[in-house]
């Protein structure tokens, strides 16, 4: 009877495993997909990238800068290895995320329905998720 018990121990805790390891890589590429789109529009200045950017008093310039931010970001956190940069462009994603919701909402400029606050705000949710279920090869 204990090795029944030993083994059904053994089953959970790899089911933990892979469930978090599913979660983590489902939430880091619907993240790194979402940046990885965002920074390619600023650097392209499709769409309303542009009037995003210059609607709340920030210079044109400020798009190829974000852009380039973001696509390193990007690539630090997808490609394995690099622990501590891996931190560095989760903080950074965050960073980039909460301040654009802010410089949307002291600029008055909340979109339709909130969208330019929700938006940035639900892309460092995703941040924190991916960093909280990072493996443990994947950790400082």
């Amino acid at each position: 009877m204990s090795a029944i018990i030993g083994n059904e121990k053994i089953a959970k805790v790899e089911y933990r495993t892979i469930g978090r390891r599913g979660a983590y890589w489902t939430v880091t590429i619907i993240l790194a997909f979402s940046i990885a789109l965002s920074g390619i529009g600023q650097l392209m200045r499709y769409g309303g990238n542009v009037d995003l950017v210059t609607d709340i008093g920030f210079p044109l310039y400020v798009t190829n800068i974000l852009g380039v931010w973001k696509l390193l970001g990007v690539i630090a956190i997808v490609m394995p290895g690099f622990p501590r940069l891996k931190e560095w462009a989760y903080s950074g994603i965050f960073f980039l995320m909460t301040g654009a919701a802010l410089s949307h909402a002291f600029a008055n400029d909340y979109g339709d329905y909130g969208f330019h606050i929700i938006l940035p705000l639900f892309y460092a949710a995703l941040g924190i998720a991916s960093w909280a279920l990072r493996p443990k090869n994947r950790k400082l």
